[in-house]
């Protein structure tokens, strides 16, 4: 290392150079003392003090230095910035040159000498720290030129290299430009050679930037915002603790004191009297350690920003307010006088927050905060990257290569159509002035860096950048506040390009959108009298920035807009994703950035374009979204682990470089935009323009940008639009639709088209157009009468005629039923917005707009449907016009119709009304907007269908039907999102699921056939037709073009009509090819036709006045020519109905086998085949559908000017078309479904036109036809177009449409029918020129340019900052999209519905049906309608068992023991009455019979298996009554409450009881759970509130209430938590009653959830395996339980015991409904059942006399054929009750039910009873009913083995098994086995008495089912028991089962056995068995064998069941 010590120093003399070899490296370090510019040549001199290589206190001390003439002082130099050198591939050369020292200082301008270097460098700047401090960073590489180039001077280096002071509070990290090093020294070095007077621009100033971005923190802010805001060091290292002066001894040091111990905070001095010096200002100092005050001081107001942030001069002067000391100069030794006490550096920018102010009453008080942040140089600048915002990537992927780093690329405008490539320029930098342009020669457009091609390409504003102030650029300086010796060495610009001024130096920070002070007095424009006459246009004046001047005088001929002015206040308004950051980093477009982009756009429009705002709108987002690239990424990054590499960096343009740039830009479009900044104010400016338009100076001017700066300083503009067409079109489109109606009217009324009817009435040279026609119309009826005859002469019939709008495609139907599952939806929600299950019938309403064709098109489709039928509607709907009382019009006579249906709708509570509002999109105007200014019909939708009782009626559904949803899609919408059912789509293959036979041509196809290129497109324009429509503009400036295009159109047809009728082939020159094309095809297919099928001609003409002028032009030249049986002239007015000539409509008739005579169609569908030109009118299609016959669809009247998205759309959607799926297939063509469902495949195949020949004009009514030739040079198969010239021949027309100039050869052709042949080719659109520019042009995403367009007029978006839509978006994302991007106006009738304290207000009954046009929406929804009848219908019946009772004797029922008419039985006559052992419930047909004397059994019935029998028992569809119970998918308004599922109610709280329960049969105490709700708790006894139960409360038998039941319910239930009928609401009416569900434990949960306000009895654990007998069991003992503490606690009272009421219901979880058969009174005939509630049913059997003598109440099964109508019956009986049970727990205590059964247990439980003497009564003039319910049940178990859970195979005989062998365990309950195996296997245990009637099997005390085959006669052991008479009888054997004592060996003896007879003994263990064997005596009289003992196959812990079998000897 060479170092240079005291008193030496290196001096390079001229002539030799410095070279530094490999391995080494140059480094200037900071240490040395003394360095001053020097005498000599050499590099460094110092008079003495050397160079020192250490780090030292500092860099430059002694004597100061002298930079560019001016001494600077020591201290202002004493730490900064030191340079670098490093080696970094080979040797670096340093060349000196003309003895110039490579940095060399002096007085005399002496400035850097640069040579070439060939090899790259790292320059390196870093700041200078202390050693302590010392913080290596980063380098940054550079590449420098080769050597060779000549040296060049680059004055004042040093001050941009070289920074100011760290002690001002100033100094942060400086870096380089992330650009090449060489480009800007060639830019520089260029500058030189080409110019002697202009210095260059210093190279470091084009490489010196802004500190580096700081990384997020993890919640999205930057790092250390405020304290590290102004850190110094450019490492990636923690910032270094900050260490403060230790305070002088003895000074204050409380916080909020100065050190001299005098308060600073605000709080205590705001009313004291302050000095403060002038030039001061008070501002206010926050300190970390008292963040709740502020502290006073008082600064220079020279260091301190303005309020825009700009001209602080670097350093600090303040002084303190509290002890008065002055004159501190460094922020630092302030900040410690204040006691700021900080831990980071001291930074002015940081501590100084607000300034401070006097208030009305002289009290300090804090002002605005400090603009530091406007002024942070950190800001990302809104030019950077302008053209990445602007540009769409282009399609050659070597568009975005890097353009040569030399040369300057000039831009060659006339090839440009789009803006982004119109951008594109040079990235090299123009040549600078000192911060100005210097235009070079043919440079066109010469913007640096628009056009960004990747992070750190330069920019047009970074490329503008000035020299910078005398040190490091400080990020308060501007321009406009540069020091004055600076002034003085910047020599002064001479040159300028195109009038512009020097363009100063951009500052830092964003100029914020502002608006100039109101106008003064006085101040306005006067328009000049005369200025449309004399220029011939309405000049439209664009707001911009600032107040236009008041405009006076002729001010009729000026229009002015705010369209613009709303774009830029758009775009101004941040999203809101972004305030939350704060606007230091991302803020919105400056003021000049917005004109400049918006000159930008206007340059790149073409002559025939008008601007869009949408368009200006995407280029504002797209510049501001590119110009913060690197802030929305972090903020999209949750945790961001580096910073994003920065975009390229600019400075934001200040109002001196803006008209500048404004007017480069404009100077490559010649003088159709011009800039005007010369003006003092816009007003002057305005007069200027005024004055040279009626000099005729602006003709070719089509844009005046006009710039000035305001009164405020704050840059003002407005654009006025001088261009004919624009200002004519832009005029038009501020019209709204009304006010264009009068324009029209008014200008047909007034005679103000005469002059341009007369223009039309003469052809020139070929005469007048009326002397022709009526020169055709005296040749006419000849010629007619000779087509005539030859038409008749034998043609023969076309047989291929067929209408297909009548048919139901099945798409429609896949629709319909989309819609009915949203339906079932929204009423399976939890909301209970819609109980479909309390509807039993449906009734509808269709609104549609008011047009007369739309009106009667639905009539026809809802006659045709068969809806009527389905919904019972057709006895009063014999013809179509009864059909039109359910389809109403929206016009005043729609009121009535929509308060009629509201008020059915309160009158039929059960009956479910859908109104369907078709057409939905047409009137979204507001009732409140309506009244005060609207137009006819307006808001007459929103007070109909949005009043209060629609909205509340909960049986109204609401059905939109729209084609355009996205105007019902605001965030203010009714509609939620969930309840929109979308069309099936083609774009993601939806609709090939429906196998539809046809495919939907919509928009997209359209758009698709001109991109296609498989032929001519369908979508087209008539370049004739526009030229001279144009030229007819510029003649009648104030005529409406609409008036002028009317009058073209018509012009066209006419001749056309002539020139084909005539065959004058000399006045196809005043016609379009177009329109010729059109008129042959017309005229020419009803010819070849034999019945005169033909085409559909649409002309649309939108405003009625001109549409009837049309009609009646039309008809009159059809007329004078003799055409008028050849085709027909439609008027379609939506006011009235459709007119047809006698001669079509007898056609028509005959075609549609139509037999009455006054019949005439009312729909356009109804002229299918029809030939005929159907004018179309009315400001919008509302919904009239066409017929397929459209051939062409004539679009060239439309006005281009409502540029909404539902306007173009509507307005296309008319072509909407449906073809054959197989012709599309054979094609290879694909259809969508709309404009926003592209189908990216292209479209092949669609758009070829009819093949059929070429019909000669001359010829064609005489019936000879020509053959045409073909125009391919290839001989295509595809055909040519009828007219389409031979190859080599050239069109006179230029549009995209083929023409017909001359005919091919003649040769006879037979008939055919031409309609017949392209029914399935769709129809060709001709729309105006701009439209088809407009609609055929693709934006960013992909998709046509009118999606990007506002939904509708009534909507606007909420901010421009939107994502565009994709083309990949679903119907459904799209909805969300403009959910969320749009806003209802005003004038919306949602605008009203904002959402007050909820997330949403959506209507819980509404939905909206969206589809293409023309698609098929009225049938799907009128087919839902059909479906919706009959799915209520069917949740209105449930499948109820209709079963015949089994095993009848209807002999018995003949004997009447009561009187038929008797209500309740006699308990003396009942007991008279024999007991039916006889089981007739036929779900017990597979079960043993019980043997009864009295009984003969049917020998031919057949058994079948349970498993058949429950899977084919027979059951009818019933109809739920209003007496039903329901499960708990029944949600209705009567019983919200009962089931706890209210919203208005709080959540039933439940509480959880134990109740301790002991019986001797259970063994030990168990313990039982109750889940009582808090609404029930009143049913029960606590010991206190709150406390232990004590019992259910029952009340007593005198107790008599008409609204109570006084049984409890009790219904065990398992697995039917959903399914259970448990709902008694309904089945009560509304009575008290109290019901308990039995459930097992582990199911406790899930039945609380659904029924939470239910009383639940849990069983024990015990019982989770256990069958029905177990709850039976537990039910009747707790009841009887119960009933004695209850007698205990009325004894209390002083109640006798026997007055509690004993009895209870156990009712099964099926019963749905209860019926009654009501018996003639004189007669006792029984009458036909009737449906009653069940609360009648128990009240009158509560009421029984005698009613506690019963021991079992119950009543009869429902049967269809068990009623017996007609005939006498006994009303009571006495035998086996089920399901249903009224029972006596106080009788029948001793009688228990089986707690270990699963089945048969009631047949047991009946038999023991009966056993007991108990009286048992059925009520036969009752019946229940049982629904049929396939899930869970009692009767659900499932057998299975322990080895695995999954359900096998099992046979019966597996069941059993021999004790301890090795068997197959199974996994199922031990007495389920035994029941199962004996049910299966019994016919083989007792075969004697199989099949045998007369012997039956002996059960003691038990009745098991043995099977079928096998009769069981049942015995009880029981003392004073009542057994049937056995004597005589024999019996096949034996059955015992778990034998109590009671069963003795004398009590056995008593039956006689047959020899051979089986016995069966059944124990619950081997022990008992052994036992029972002894203690019985059976060895004596049966015979065991070791092999006839069994078990259950269970294991040992399953604790299986043994039982022994023998024979009787």
């Amino acid at each position: 290392m060479l170092v240079f010590r005291l008193g030496f120093r290196l001096v390079v003399r001229p002539g030799f150079r410095l070279v530094v070899r490999p391995g080494f490296r140059l480094v200037v370090r900071p240490g040395f003392s003394g360095w001053c510019p020097g005498r000599g040549s050499g590099w460094w001199s110092d008079q003495g003090s050397g160079w020192c290589s250490g780090w030292g206190s500092g860099w430059w001390s002694g004597r100061g230095v002298q930079v560019g003439g001016q001494s600077l002082p020591s201290d202002k130099v004493s730490s900064g910035l030191f340079l670098e050198v490093t080696r970094v591939h080979t040797s670096c050369v340093w060349r000196f040159s003309g003895g110039r020292d490579l940095l060399s200082w002096g007085s005399g301008g002496g400035g850097w000498g640069w040579a070439g270097m060939g090899v790259p460098l790292t320059l390196t700047l870093r700041p200078k720290v202390d050693e302590s401090e010392r913080v290596e960073a980063p380098s940054r590489r550079c590449e420098l030129q080769p050597s060779g180039a000549p040296a060049v001077n680059l004055p004042g280096a040093a001050e941009r290299v070289f920074g100011d002071s760290e002690e001002m509070g100033n100094s942060y990290a400086g870096q380089l430009r992330t650009t090449r090093f060489e480009e800007v020294l060639h830019s520089s070095i260029e500058a030189s050679l080409r110019s002697n007077t202009v210095v260059p621009r210093p190279v470091f100033s084009q490489l010196y930037l802004e500190p580096e971005q700081r990384p997020l923190s993890r919640d999205g802010h930057m790092e250390n915002e405020e304290e590290e805001d102004e850190d110094d060091s450019e490492s990636n290292s923690p910032p270094i603790p900050y260490q403060m002066k230790p305070p002088p001894e003895g000074s204050c040091i409380t916080d909020g004191f100065c050190q001299a111990g005098k308060d600073l905070r605000l709080a205590s001095i705001a009313t004291e009297c302050l000095d403060v010096p002038p030039g001061f200002l008070l501002v206010g100092a926050k300190s970390p350690s008292i963040p709740d005050h502020i502290l006073v001081c008082a600064v220079d107001r020279r260091f301190l920003p303005d309020e825009r942030g700009r001209n602080a001069l670097l350093g600090f002067l303040g002084n303190c307010m509290g002890c008065g000391e002055k004159s501190f100069r460094y922020f630092t030794e302030f900040s410690n006088h204040i006691n700021l006490k900080l831990t980071t550096q001291p930074k002015k920018q940081k501590h100084l927050k607000y300034r401070l102010l006097r208030n009305a009453q002289g009290v300090l008080v804090k002002g605005p905060p400090i603009c530091w942040k406007g002024i942070d140089s950190r800001v990302r600048q809104t030019t950077s990257n302008m053209s990445g915002g602007l540009e769409e990537h282009a399609p050659n992927p070597g568009a975005n290569d890097l353009l040569p780093s030399s040369g300057a690329a000039g831009l060659n405008t006339a090839s440009y159509t789009d803006l982004n490539t119109h951008l594109q320029a040079s990235e090299t930098s123009p040549h600078m002035t000192n911060g100005s342009h210097v235009p070079a020669p043919q440079q066109a457009l010469p913007l640096t860096g628009l056009t960004a091609h990747g992070p750190g390409r330069p920019t047009v504003a970074a490329s503008m950048a000035n020299s910078g102030p005398p040190k490091k650029r400080h990020k308060g300086w501007s321009p406009e506040s540069s020091a004055p010796t600076e002034a003085v060495n910047r020599p002064a610009s001479s040159n300028t390009s195109n009038g512009t001024r020097s363009a100063d130096t951009v500052a830092s920070g964003f100029v914020s959108q502002g608006s100039s002070p109101p106008l003064p007095p006085g101040e306005s424009v006067t328009v000049p009298d005369g200025l449309l006459q004399t220029c011939g246009l309405q000049p439209v004046i664009f707001k911009g920035h600032g107040a236009l001047p008041r405009l006076c005088g002729s001010t009729g001929d000026v229009l002015v807009s705010g369209r613009l002015q709303a774009c830029y206040c758009s775009s101004q308004t941040l999203p809101r994703v972004y305030e939350q950051y704060g606007t230091s980093s991302v803020q919105p477009l400056s003021t000049e950035m917005q004109v400049l982009l918006t000159v930008y756009y206007l340059v790149q429009l073409a002559p025939d374009q008008m601007p869009l705002m949408e368009d200006l709108e995407q280029i504002f987002m797209r510049s501001w979204r590119e110009s913060h690239l690197s802030e929305i990424r972090q903020y999209q990054q949750s945790h961001p682990q580096f910073p994003t590499p920065l975009p390229g960096l600019a400075q934001p343009l200040t109002p001196s470089q803006l008209p500048w740039l404004a007017k480069l830009a404009t100077s490559s479009s010649g003088e159709s935009v011009l800039v005007l900044d010369m003006a003092p104010s816009l007003a002057a400016a305005l007069d200027g323009t005024f004055q040279k338009l009626m000099e005729g100076k602006l003709s070719q001017t089509r844009y005046v940008v006009i710039i000035c700066m305001g009164r405020s300083q704050e840059t003002e503009s407005c654009i006025v639009v001088t261009g004919k067409h624009q200002s004519r079109a832009l005029a038009e489109s501020m019209l709204s639709p009304s006010d264009c109606m009068s324009k029209i009217t008014q200008e047909l009324s007034s005679g103000m088209t005469a002059e341009l009817e007369a223009y039309f009435s003469s052809l020139g040279l070929d005469g007048d157009v009326e002397a022709l026609l009526e020169k055709a119309s005296a040749e006419k009826s000849s010629a007619s009468a000779q087509g005539c005859m030859q038409e008749q002469s034998g043609e023969p019939t076309c047989t291929e005629y067929r209408v297909e709008w009548r048919e139901i495609r099945p798409i429609q139907l896949a629709v319909a039923r989309k819609l009915l599952s949203h339906v079932c939806a929204i009423a399976d929600s939890s909301t209970h917005n819609l109980d479909l299950g309390s509807f039993d019938k449906v009734e509808f309403l269709i609104c549609v707009p008011p047009s007369e064709v739309a009106f009667q098109q639905v009539v026809l489709h809802l006659w045709n449907s068969g809806v009527l039928q389905e919904l019972g509607l057709d006895q009063d709907c014999l013809s179509p016009k009864d059909a039109e009382q359910y389809v109403v019009k929206l016009d005043q006579a729609a009121v009535a119709k929509i308060s009629g249906l509201i008020q059915k709708s309160k009158l039929n509570p059960y009956t479910l009304f859908i109104l369907v509002h078709d057409h939905a999109h047409w009137d979204i105007s507001s009732e409140q907007y309506s009244r005060v200014g609207g137009e006819p019909h307006s808001g007459l939708v929103d007070s109909l269908l949005n009043c209060r009782q629609i909205q509340e009626a909960a049986n109204i559904l609401t059905l939109h039907v729209t084609s355009f949803p996205f105007v019902l899609q605001t965030q203010f919408t009714r509609i939620s999102p969930y309840n929109e059912i979308n069309w099936p789509s083609a774009f993601n293959n939806d609709v090939d699921l429906y196998q539809d036979k046809t495919k939907y041509f919509g928009v997209s196809e359209l758009l698709e056939s001109t991109r296609s290129g498989n032929g001519l497109p369908l979508l087209r324009f008539d370049s004739s037709f526009e030229s001279m429509v144009a030229a007819l503009e510029e003649r009648f400036p104030r005529l409406h073009s609409v008036v002028i295009r009317t009058q073209v159109l018509l012009q066209h047809y006419s001749v056309a009509l002539m020139a084909t009728a005539k065959g004058q082939a000399q006045l196809q020159k005043h016609t379009s090819v177009e329109t010729l094309e059109m008129v042959q095809c017309l005229l020419g297919s009803a010819h070849r036709c034999p019945n005169h099928h033909g085409h559909m001609l649409l002309l649309r003409i939108p405003f009625p006045a001109l549409a009837a002028l049309a009609h009646q032009r039309l008809c009159h030249v059809r007329d004078r020519l003799g055409l008028h049986e050849r085709f027909e002239v439609v008027l379609g007015d939506p006011t009235s109905g459709i007119v047809v000539g006698k001669h079509f409509l007898n056609q028509l008739r005959v075609w549609l086998k139509i037999q009455d005579p006054e019949w005439t169609p009312h729909t356009y569908l109804e002229l299918e085949a029809l030939p005929c030109i159907l004018i179309f009118t009315g400001m919008n299609p509302m919904g009239e559908s066409l017929p397929r016959s459209l051939k062409y669809c004539d679009q060239r009247v439309m006005s281009c000017c409502a540029l909404q998205r539902t306007a173009l759309e509507q307005e296309l959607g008319l072509a909407a078309y449906l073809v054959s799926a197989e012709l599309q297939s054979q094609q290879g063509g694909r259809t969508s479904s709309d404009l926003s469902e592209n189908d990216p495949d292209k479209l092949s195949g669609t758009d070829h036109e009819e093949d059929e020949l070429v019909v000669d004009v001359n010829s064609t009514l005489l019936g000879a036809d020509h053959s045409r030739t073909d125009s391919s040079p290839h001989k295509q198969t595809q055909p040519v177009l009828s007219g389409d010239p031979p190859h080599g021949q050239r069109r006179s027309s230029k549009s995209t449409s083929p023409g017909s100039s001359t005919q091919a050869h003649a040769s006879p052709l037979r008939p055919f029918c031409s309609w017949a042949r392209n029914l399935n080719r769709p129809p060709v659109v001709l729309l105006p020129k701009a439209l088809y520019d407009l609609i055929t042009t693709i934006d960013a995403s992909g998709l046509p340019k009118p999606t990007s367009f506002l939904p509708h007029a009534s909507v606007e978006w909420v901010s421009s900052f939107r994502p565009l839509l994709s083309k990949m978006m679903t119907c459904t994302e799209q909805s969300l999209y403009y959910r969320q991007w749009t806003v209802p106006r005003p004038n919306h009738m949602d605008s009203s519905n904002r959402a007050e304290g909820r997330t949403d207000n959506f209507h819980p009954r509404r939905l909206i049906l969206s589809g293409p046009p023309q698609v098929g929406k009225t049938g799907a929804y009128l087919q839902f309608l059909g479906i919706l009848s009959r799915m209520l219908i069917r949740l209105m019946e449930v499948d109820i068992y209709d079963e015949e009772d089994i095993n009848c004797n209807f002999q018995s029922d003949l004997v009447l023991y009561h009187q038929a008419i008797a209500s309740w039985p006699n308990a003396d006559t009942m007991r008279g009455i024999p007991f039916d052992f006889t089981i007739h419930d036929p779900k017990y047909e597979d079960i043993s019979t019980i043997y009864s004397p009295d009984f003969t059994p049917d020998g031919e019935k057949n058994a079948r298996r349970q498993e058949d029998v429950f899977l084919r028992r027979r059951t009818a569809r019933i109809k739920l009554s209003k007496y039903a119970a329901y499960n708990t998918y029944h949600h209705c308004e009567q019983c919200h409450q009962y089931m706890g599922f209210n919203p208005r109610y709080q959540l039933y709280e439940s509480t959880l009881h134990a109740f301790t329960f002991s019986h001797l049969l259970l063994g030990e105490e168990i313990q039982l759970y109750f889940i009582i709700p808090k609404s029930k708790e009143h049913h029960f006894s606590f010991s206190q509130p709150g406390g232990q139960l004590e019992s259910m409360r029952l009340p007593l038998t005198s107790d008599w209430n008409p609204d109570c039941i006084k049984s409890p319910i009790f219904t065990p239930t398992t697995g039917r938590h959903e399914h259970g009928l448990f709902n008694l609401y309904h089945a009560m009416d509304g009575a008290s009653h109290l019901h308990i569900l039995v459930i097992k434990e582990y199911e406790m949960a899930v039945y609380k959830k659904y029924w939470p306000n239910h009383i639940m009895l849990v069983l024990p654990t015990i019982f989770n395996g256990a069958g029905i007998g177990a709850a039976h069991f537990l039910i009747k003992e707790l009841s009887y339980h119960n009933l004695e503490l209850e007698r205990n606690r009325r004894v209390e009272h002083g109640s006798r015991p026997q007055d509690v009421w004993p009895f209870i219901i156990l009712a099964d979880d099926s019963c749905v409904m209860w019926n009654s058969v009501d018996v003639d009174a004189k007669s006792g005939i029984a009458g036909p059942e009737r449906n009653v509630s069940l609360k009648q049913v128990l009240q009158h059997m509560e009421s029984s006399p005698d009613i506690t003598q019963y021991g079992l109440c119950g009543l009869r099964k429902w049967s269809s054929r068990g009623s017996r109508t007609g005939q006498r019956r006994e009303p009571f009986s006495r035998g086996h009750l089920h399901d249903f049970l009224l029972l006596n727990v106080d009788l029948t205590h001793d009688i228990q039910y089986n707690q270990n059964r699963f089945t048969c247990d009631d047949v047991d439980f009946n038999l023991r009873i009966q056993s007991a003497g108990l009286l048992v009564c059925r009520f036969n003039n009752f019946s229940v009913m049982k629904k049929q319910i396939a899930i869970g049940g009692y009767r659900t178990f499932i057998i299975k083995t322990k080895m695995t859970d999954v359900p096998t195979t099992v046979q019966p005989s597996q069941y059993i098994c021999a004790p301890d062998s090795k068997h197959l365990f199974l996994a199922t309950p031990a007495q389920l086995l035994l029941e199962k195996y004996l049910q299966h296997m019994s016919q083989r245990l007792f075969p004697l008495s199989a099949g045998n009637y007369s012997h039956p099997v002996l059960s003691v005390d038990c009745y098991l089912n043995l099977g079928p085959e096998v009769t069981v006669c049942f015995v009880s052991s029981r003392l004073n028991s009542i057994n049937i008479s056995t004597a005589g009888l024999l019996f096949g054997g034996l059955l015992l089962y778990f034998c109590d004592s009671f069963v003795t060996p004398g009590f056995l003896k008593k039956f006689q056995f047959l020899k051979g007879a089986t016995l069966c003994v059944i124990c619950p263990n081997r022990s008992a068995l052994r036992q029972t064997v002894v203690r019985l005596e059976l060895e004596e009289e049966w015979r065991f064998r070791l092999s006839d003992e069994f078990q259950t196959a269970n294991a040992k812990e399953d604790q299986p069941l043994f039982f022994l079998t023998g024979k009787h000897i």
